[in-house]
């Protein structure tokens, strides 16, 4: 993830904090170019967020558009508390896992979703996906969900415990266990299955 600490660059080289993007969105007559600026600072790190988790290109657009139709319309609610990608995250991590679960069968977890999901991923990387790293992403799919997801906030995104704790909800101390717990596994796979 793009550190959000304080600022994030436009498209233009200027620089918006999180304050100065809540009070545009805050402000009727400055709010859709806000939210411009938002999606634009935005979009590329919650799409990968979505699209680790749901793999397929179409699904990670359906679930980004999604995701900021709902930031826009309940920015408002918004309380500030936390950091606001924490807020958005968890959107887009809520809309994905909505997309996931559109793909089950009846009574059906998400987490039986895994050999689904590496279809899509060798269908999607087939033409220009390097080994080791198709390797590593089908390593990833044998993780439960919801650990799959933390460990991506962790690894790719470099988020803190805390962050990731504020975006689903689990205990800091939980999601170290699982996280060091899905690098064994990760660990395990990749062993087993380069040749």
């Amino acid at each position: 993830m793009q550190r959000d600490t304080e600022n994030q660059k436009t498209g233009k080289g200027e620089l918006l904090s999180q304050k100065q993007l809540l009070g545009m969105l805050s402000d009727p007559a400055q709010r859709e170019k806000g939210f411009r600026l938002l999606t634009k600072q935005y979009g590329s790190t919650l799409y990968w967020h979505i699209r680790r988790i749901v793999v397929g290109h179409d699904d990670a657009e359906d679930a980004l558009q999604e995701t900021f139709v709902k930031i826009y319309t309940s920015i408002d609610s918004y309380k500030g508390t936390g950091q606001l990608t924490s807020w958005m995250y968890r959107i887009a991590t809520n809309e994905a896992l909505s997309i996931l679960r559109r793909q089950t069968h009846f009574f059906q977890s998400i987490d039986s979703l895994g050999e689904t999901l590496t279809n899509k991923l060798e269908s999607e990387t087939a033409l220009d996906g390097e080994a080791a790293e198709v390797l590593f992403q089908k390593a990833l799919l044998t993780l439960p969900t919801q650990q799959r997801i933390a460990f991506n906030m962790r690894y790719y995104d470099d988020m803190s415990y805390e962050e990731i704790a504020n975006v689903t909800g689990k205990s800091v101390g939980t999601l170290k266990a699982n996280y060091h717990y899905a690098v064994e596994k990760v660990k395990n796979y990749i062993k087993t299955y380069s040749k």
